[in-house]
């Protein structure tokens, strides 16, 4: 919290970890649940917000506990703090669940944070199955005010590459 104060930094990523051998579903949630409610407090009092990230379990995080929003969300809903929110990783829940706009439309009054990636592959998000100028166009019209994390592996020099993101992404999903 003190180097995030000092780089100004208003949102930390949290992660649920794995699933733990011999511990129930409902005991690993109640963990979960009680461990951000304790830092609800802390956060609240550091002025920061934790959002809570789901992250795929189908080729990146095997045996990582959160891979669906739908629990995420339920689990956001039911700490119900304003300093606890949801990180909506769109390159994640194409791979899990699909249905990126309508969920997020579902889920924009707890979403804190997005992070985007091209689907398959991780690489820019002009490539794969993702239209990325709708998305990030319906992200707007929800009026979320924050960035949305770039998240990806380039497959071109990194320069060019975040050039051709601006260019083929972000204007056309703001005309």
């Amino acid at each position: 919290i003190p180097l995030a104060h000092r780089l100004n930094c208003r949102k930390l990523i949290t992660c649920t970890g794995n699933k733990v051998e011999g511990r129930s579903y409902e005991e690993q949630r109640k963990n979960i649940i009680d461990t951000l409610s304790q830092a609800s407090k802390v956060v609240e009092k550091e002025n920061i917000i934790l959002v809570l990230e789901p992250l795929n379990t189908l080729i990146d995080h095997p045996g990582y506990f959160l891979d669906s929003v739908k629990e995420g969300a339920k689990i956001i809903r039911e700490i119900s703090h304003p300093n606890i929110r949801l990180l909506y990783d769109i390159y994640h829940m194409q791979i899990m669940e699909g249905n990126i706009i309508s969920t997020i439309e579902e889920n924009i009054d707890i979403i804190g944070h997005f992070h985007a990636a091209g689907v398959p592959g991780r690489h820019e998000l002009y490539s794969g199955e993702l239209n990325y100028p709708n998305i990030i166009k319906r992200i707007d019209e929800l009026g979320y005010k924050g960035y949305i994390g770039l998240e990806y592996f380039p497959s071109i020099d990194s320069e060019e590459s975040l050039r051709k993101i601006k260019e083929m992404v972000w204007r056309k999903s703001l005309s």
